[in-house]
């Protein structure tokens, strides 16, 4: 055994070095000359460029901030997949190296997501870089917020690789959380960078169209929950990318013995996880249903009636609905150590944190007298005052500037004609 984890050892000194070669070659050599060569061209005042780091289609962060410049101007919007985290080493350099191509003559680019392709160049001053992130609020800690942690990198490979250098614009959801996002992306206040703008995707929760849809979207996938209420059960991942995994704590029979009269339960897990907990079978249909393939966030939380969660994010959006929402923790001090949070987990909370099944029970039987909708309406005004429905057009009037009269169609065109949302080859 001892011969065992030593080869093991080796096996990860010699993957740690060679990983470095490989970003000294990519990210230190290759792509800033790539760069520079393509940079050489004038830029192109009519291209925005869409960089979606880790999924194979356009994510909710990007959705609606594409939709709007596809209707409304004539830009020339274009789309990359990284990958990353995903695709093997050749394919990602190959997609990294068609982005960096296209962006060195785009006015615009857009992120949301961290990446360290831009980490050993200046991007030329011409081009607009916005980072609209995949979160709303300030949760769990992120880059030099997590510097040396379990979580994180080190400290000098952040600074050897920054992830989100050449930033003209960072986008957030109140001026609350500003500090936070400035810490983890190493921007300063003075920087001007970081600007409550809002996050675009939650606009589409003042969209009524939309969340009549979401409840038809529903009882087409769970007919079940027609006449019920409804329980979102959305735990975030555990683990990186490539091992992520899902808690297995719900103890589904035993909820839908004690509220199957009245409620039914929607699962959610995060896309990263391959391997979802099983609903059991004499519960699947008929009380609970795994809608992760099927129904986006959006949708279920325009028809949740309470939310349970652990660490995830998603718990800013709820917010905006002013329902119940309780905390289903029952490894806080393991995730605390491995990743930590911005504020005191207790005290963020707008809800009870709960450790077990019986626990979630007892606060859905008692939810009339035990749901505090002032702390929930406290939570949303500090922490998502700019998600006010007009975050998309803030976004677009201080990125184009007094260049979207320039590029502004004389016909917006018409809904149905466009949401293209391209894919990933």
């Amino acid at each position: 055994m001892q011969q065992l984890s030593f080869l093991q050892k080796v096996k990860n000194v010699l993957m740690g070095k060679l990983n470095r070669l490989y970003l000294e070659a990519t990210i230190g050599f290759l792509y800033p000359r790539i760069y520079k060569k393509y940079a050489k061209a004038p830029v192109d005042e009519r291209k925005a460029v869409f960089v979606e780091i880790r999924f194979t289609g356009i994510s909710n962060s990007f959705q609606l901030l594409y939709d709007k410049l596809y209707a409304e101007t004539e830009l020339s919007l274009r789309c990359h997949f990284l990958r990353e985290g995903a695709a093997g080493r050749i394919e990602r350099l190959r997609r990294c190296v068609a982005m960096l191509k296209d962006v060195a003559t785009a006015k615009y680019v857009f992120f949301n997501d961290s990446t360290a392709v831009f980490a050993r160049f200046n991007v030329r001053p011409e081009t607009v870089m916005t980072q609209l992130w995949h979160a709303c609020g300030a949760f769990k800690r992120f880059g030099y917020s997590t510097a040396d942690s379990l979580f994180g990198a080190s400290r000098r490979s952040l600074e050897l690789f920054p992830l989100n250098r050449n930033l003209t614009h960072i986008t957030v959801s109140s001026p609350e959380v500003m500090w936070a996002y400035e810490e983890a992306m190493n921007y300063t206040r003075e920087s001007g960078v970081v600007k409550p703008l809002g996050c675009s995707r939650t606009d589409i929760f003042y969209d009524e169209p939309y969340v009549s849809g979401a409840y038809e979207a529903l009882y087409a996938k769970f007919p079940a929950a027609k006449g019920k209420k409804v329980i979102l059960y959305a735990p975030t991942v555990r683990g990186s990318v490539q091992t992520a995994e899902a808690p297995d704590v719900l103890d589904v029979a035993r909820l839908r013995e004690a509220l199957g009269e009245e409620y039914v339960l929607v699962v959610k897990h995060h896309p990263f996880v391959k391997n979802r907990p099983p609903i059991p079978t004499d519960c699947a249909g008929s009380f609970a249903l795994d809608l992760s393939a099927e129904l986006s966030i959006e949708e279920l939380l325009c028809v949740s009636d309470i939310c349970i969660s652990d660490y995830s994010s998603l718990i800013f959006e709820y917010s905006l609905f002013g329902r119940p929402m309780l905390f289903l923790a029952h490894d806080l001090a393991d995730y605390f150590d491995w990743r930590g949070f911005y504020y005191d987990y207790y005290d963020l909370t707008p809800g009870p944190v709960v450790t077990d099944t019986e626990q979630v029970i007892d606060f859905v039987l008692h939810l009339d007298e035990r749901f505090d909708r002032q702390q929930v309406t406290d939570f949303r005004e500090k922490f998502m005052s700019a998600c006010d429905g007009h975050a998309t057009e803030r976004i677009v009037q201080t990125v184009l500037g007094e260049a979207y009269e320039s590029v502004k169609r004389a016909h917006p065109l018409p809904k149905d004609d466009y949401h293209r949302i391209p894919k990933a080859d």
